[in-house]
């Protein structure tokens, strides 16, 4: 969305004081197009200024007089707009700063009643940025050309009109010491520029990480290549310049001109080798895998080799990653820690492509030299990276030039066991990681916030849909991992996660950390529960005892789905039958694995019992699930037999009378237990509350009396090997069309009061983006809350957003 998109929402009243100077009719006209003009960039009132101003009043009288016309506009609104570029006529800058001083206006108004800025936004004024920088530049360089031939012996002295600089100064000093003045001032801002582009190389390698763990990225090197060019071509024509004035400049003054360019073109060249493919971060041994680099002044420099430059891969450890970041870092000559096969390709120009590349097709590593580890660390948390390398001789002036670009930090495992845990290390390193950080130093804690947006992020990714995790989902997800018995977010807000409670801490009761057992639910959504986690018919993420809670009160037949408390990668149904005494019993059935799905469907399972009715609150379960069910075979089939069908049956467990108080255990009673409230049993927190904000049941309390204990076991994390779920056939994006009401109002927030949830830490890289646009040039919009739709659509809640306060519906 455009800052104008937010802009013509706003109430005009609101915004009247800021059009005093440009009436608020054209300003409509204009629409956004005026924020896509470089009017906060424009600062001072050189020529390059002046002449950028002309142009830009050229350009909004067109825009005013087209968007008139197309929207049929009378001659009042045209003679408004003659009006207008006779006054800004004559002082074009003037205009310039009516324009900076409204958008600044509106950006404060937004803030005010939006809270961010739209992202779009914020990159469009990084390329307006760096664009104006170049066209600035470009301006320089033809100016001190003019200088040059200006003070060379036999120029006339009307042929330039650049007084401005060879007139001499009231301190004595004489053309000659201004060009030299001039060239530094031009070299200084192509650094300023080469800084710009090395921040935005930096942002492209920290949103390639990101999205890694899910996020959006705009993979094409494209623009960075077209910078980095431009920037070689100022290069260039300053270097001529500085060549050519050697009689004006004393020989001191040249050398370090020429030095300081040399070295923008050495940090241009080294920073433009980047990894376009990045190897698997858990890469196991004996896979064949693959990896790509990218050399983005490849074309400039690499035109017609003598022969086929070589790029060649070799695995580092975090020890030998660290050194090659030092200054001083080991050459091309570090040894590697892992064998790797069909190491070397060469680095080829591809004209239709524009790109110089070099692609590894078919890389395996053959065996790895482990580390000495740190303390209680396991050999899935060692991380180490490929080195790409190759080096050149830059002419004419035989400058040699090594190129190196290390992948991002993976994990080597051995065994398909090592998969999971592996995954947690990447997936915490991805995340939580910062720019330009010692390889690969990561935080040991991070704010639960930050936490909640990664796991959202992945799940959605994962399971490849568009229906994230809600607030509720949120509170489950901190009970179980702060072992906390808080029933509001609130108590969560302000918490830190640490690495060992994520993936080292077995949770209490159980055999698996939180991480094994998230990855779990990852992996059975994926398999076989997508289209019905996107059509919002799973709750999931719900202990036992608010199941107990929501279905105390409803009628009989009525039930919900929720993922295994107790097994990983289980999924459970839970429903309300009545007793011989008419008491409520709240039923959970053996939980299915992706196994048991692959076998049949959770669809077909559902409509097989006839005691569910309804899914929770009051939906019918055929007319909920009916998309899911696999259409039943009649008659015989081609071979001429008699179709067999597996249906699925529940036992119901032995019955007491209610004079009893405690339920014994059955050797046959399901994993899941049932669960038996009993009447007599008055504890509040089993009672169902008319809203949940009056609702105070803890996370794992202690079983009361009447109650049968969950019996904890140990259970090995799920088969890394996919199976086929009968349901994955069906025409999913049906099912994603259809809106299923599976949570009652007032109960469960609605996800269109949500607003999006962002990718975690892209308000640092807003940051950085945005660092160096104020002061001198046209002010500072700051580190802005972003509002970044998701490629996967609405994506449940942003923490970083939420009042984490109990809902006042509830």
């Amino acid at each position: 969305m455009s800052l104008w998109g937010l802009v013509s929402k706003m109430p005009p009243e609101k915004l009247q004081r800021l059009y005093v100077d440009f009436p608020q009719h054209l300003r409509h006209l204009l629409g956004d197009w005026l924020e896509n003009q470089p009017w906060e960039f424009l600062v001072g009132s050189d020529a390059f200024c002046c002449n950028m101003a002309s142009a830009l009043l050229s350009a909004t009288v067109q825009r005013l007089q087209a968007s008139a016309g197309e929207q049929g506009e009378g001659s009042t609104i045209l003679q408004h707009i003659s009006t207008l570029e006779s006054i800004y006529q004559r002082d074009p800058l003037k205009l310039v700063a009516t324009f900076r001083h409204i958008l600044q206006g509106e950006k404060k108004a937004i803030m005010e009643q939006f809270r961010h800025l739209p992202m779009p936004f914020h990159w469009k004024q990084e390329e307006l940025k760096f664009n104006t920088v170049l066209q600035r530049l470009q301006h320089r360089v033809g100016e001190t050309c003019l200088l040059r031939k200006a003070l060379q012996p036999g120029a006339e002295g009307g042929q330039v009109s650049l007084h401005s600089l060879t007139e001499t100064p009231a301190n004595g000093t004489g053309p000659s010491e201004a060009l030299a003045t001039f060239l530094q001032e031009t070299v200084g801002e192509l650094e300023a520029a080469q800084a710009l582009v090395l921040k935005r190389i930096q942002i492209w390698k920290r949103q390639q990480q990101l999205a890694g763990n899910g996020a959006p990225f705009e993979e094409s090197l494209a623009p960075l290549q077209e910078r980095c060019e431009s920037l070689v071509d100022i290069y260039s024509q300053l270097q001529q310049e500085v060549g050519a004035a050697g009689g004006e400049l004393e020989p001191k003054t040249q050398a370090a001109l020429i030095s300081r360019l040399d070295e923008v073109l050495r940090t241009l060249i080294t920073s433009s080798f980047l990894v376009e493919k990045q190897p698997p971060q858990v890469l196991k041994t004996q896979t064949k895998f693959q990896a790509g680099v990218r050399f983005l002044l490849g074309l400039r420099f690499l035109a017609a080799p003598a022969k086929p430059l070589m790029v060649r891969a070799d695995m580092v450890t975090e020890k030998q990653a660290r050194e090659l970041s030092m200054p001083q870092g080991p050459g091309a000559g570090a040894e590697s820690t892992g064998e790797i096969i069909n190491n070397t390709v060469s680095l080829e120009n591809s004209i239709p492509g524009n790109c110089c590349s070099a692609l590894f097709k078919n890389l395996l590593l053959k065996k790895i030299k482990r580390c000495e580890r740190k303390g209680t660390e396991s050999v899935t948390e060692e991380k180490c990276a490929v080195l790409f390398s190759t080096s050149f001789t830059l002419s004419p002036n035989k400058l040699p030039i090594q190129l190196q670009a290390l992948s991002l930090p993976l994990v080597v495992i051995v065994h398909g066991n090592q998969d999971n845990n592996a995954k947690a290390t990447i997936l915490w390193d991805n995340a939580f990681s910062e720019m330009d950080r010692v390889p690969f130093v990561v935080a040991e804690r991070v704010p639960w916030e930050k936490m909640c947006e990664t796991l959202n992020l992945k799940f959605m990714a994962e399971v490849g849909t568009n229906r994230g995790l809600l607030p509720e989902h949120f509170l489950f997800l901190a009970q179980k991992i702060f072992t906390d018995n808080s029933l509001s977010m609130e108590a969560f807000q302000h918490r830190s996660v640490s690495w060992s409670q994520f993936n080292k801490e077995i949770l209490l009761g159980r055999g698996f950390t939180f991480w094994q057992w998230f990855d779990g639910v990852l992996d059975l959504t994926k398999r076989c529960l997508r289209s019905y986690w996107s059509d919002r018919l799973i709750i999931g993420f719900i202990s036992k005892q608010y199941v107990t809670s929501l279905l105390l009160n409803e009628p009989d037949g009525t039930f919900l789905l929720r993922f295994s408390d107790s097994e990983i990668g289980g999924i459970t149904i839970a429903h309300v039958i009545r007793g011989q005494d008419g008491s409520p019993q709240i039923e959970n059935i053996q939980p299915f694995s992706a196994k048991d799905l692959s076998i049949r469907s959770l669809g077909d399972r559902i409509r097989d019992l006839a005691q569910l009715r309804n899914l929770y609150p009051k939906k019918p379960k055929d007319e909920a699930f009916r998309s899911h069910y696999k259409p039943e075979q009649m008659g015989k089939d081609g071979r001429g037999y008699v179709p067999a069908t597996i249906k699925m049956t529940v036992e119901r467990p032995q019955v007491f009378p209610p004079h009893s108080h405690s339920i014994p255990s059955y050797p046959a009673l399901p994993r899941e237990e049932s669960v038996n409230v009993l009447p007599a049993f008055q504890e509040p927190h089993l009672q169902m509350p008319p809203n949940l904000s009056q609702m105070s049941l803890p996370f794992d309390q202690p079983h009361p009396q009447g109650l049968l204990p969950c019996q904890p076991q140990e259970h090995a994390v799920s088969s890394p090997e996919p199976l086929l779920c009968s349901d994955v056939t069906m025409a999913e994006e049906s099912c994603l069309r259809q809106s299923v009401g599976g949570f009652p109002q007032g109960t469960w927030v609605r996800e269109d009061m949500l607003p999006p949830l962002l990718p975690p830490t892209e308000q640092d890289l807003t940051k950085l983006l945005l660092e160096g646009q104020g002061g001198s040039e046209g002010g500072s919009l700051g580190a802005q809350p972003l509002l970044q739709p998701s490629r996967y659509g609405q994506s449940g809640i942003s923490m970083s957003h939420l009042d984490l306060r109990a809902n006042p519906t509830w």
